[in-house]
């Protein structure tokens, strides 16, 4: 899994069968404390995320097992919604 906030959405009225009815959004990776890191990807959202949240994402055969992806063309899934992200120190 990694870590990602939501920065845009995707429309496509011409994509894979298998893809209509599905919520495409940009998300960016970022660091566990928020910093971006490089790169955009596009992911299917499975949780109901919205715009600017923090998320956790999975990919290749695990974004495939997220719900209501079975033998779908994903690579990339949007799989939690992350409410707080806390570190401890190592003693």
């Amino acid at each position: 899994m990694r870590i990602a906030r939501i920065i845009g959405t995707v429309v496509s009225t011409q994509k894979d069968e298998r893809l209509k009815g599905k919520k495409l959004l940009v998300v960016k990776p970022i660091s566990p404390d928020g910093k971006d890191l490089d790169g955009y990807v596009v992911a299917v959202d499975t949780v109901g995320a919205g715009f600017h949240e923090k998320v956790l994402i999975v990919g290749g055969s695990s974004a495939r097992m997220a719900e209501g992806n079975k033998d779908c063309p994903v690579d990339t899934a949007i799989v939690g919604v992350i409410d707080n992200i806390e570190f401890t120190k190592a003693e």
